[in-house]
């Protein structure tokens, strides 16, 4: 148990630097930084702050939702920044997918839902050019773009349910 608080102060020491160095620069208001005052900086920061973490104390769960957060960060300051930054949905299911892949690197587990989530992403990012042949996934698009919330509740209800 002590080990474990021990664990969660180093964590939260991590997010404290990392808030404390975005304030620090954006109050020197060095010039080069100036476009990353915003909020993506501070999903990036949690993010990093979770990767530090879980690789300095091999708590590798949590390196799933460090590569999200970071990788959200990283999206939200693109589509700010660069013109040709791809803005569609599919991007944060490839975020996702990338996240359970490196993950799996260290856990052993997520190789599957990490491949089939890169492989929905890569198809969604590229469903606009398909082939005609290929025309039976709009319906399919179509579908999960109107219910995808009914089933985000389903397996979130399943996950509740599973015994553990």
């Amino acid at each position: 148990m002590r080990e474990t608080m021990k664990k969660q102060h180093i964590f939260y020491g991590y997010i404290l630097i990392g808030f404390g160095v975005y304030f620090l620069i954006k109050q020197l208001d060095l010039v080069w930084f100036q476009p990353y005052y915003s909020w993506p900086t501070f999903l990036a920061i949690v993010g990093i702050a979770f990767l530090i973490h879980s690789y300095s104390y091999n708590v590798y769960e949590n390196i799933f939702i460090g590569i999200l957060l970071l990788g959200l960060g990283i999206h939200f300051h693109g589509l700010e920044r660069f013109p040709f930054w791809v803005d569609h949905w599919s991007i944060y299911i490839l975020i996702a997918g990338i996240g359970f892949l490196i993950r799996y690197v260290k856990t052993k587990s997520g190789l599957i839902v990490g491949s089939v989530l890169i492989a929905i992403a890569i198809i969604m990012l590229f469903s606009i050019t398909l082939p005609a042949w290929f025309v039976w996934i709009y319906g399919v698009i179509d579908f999960l773009e109107t219910f995808w919330p009914v089933a985000l509740i389903v397996i979130g209800v399943y996950l509740l349910r599973v015994k553990r």
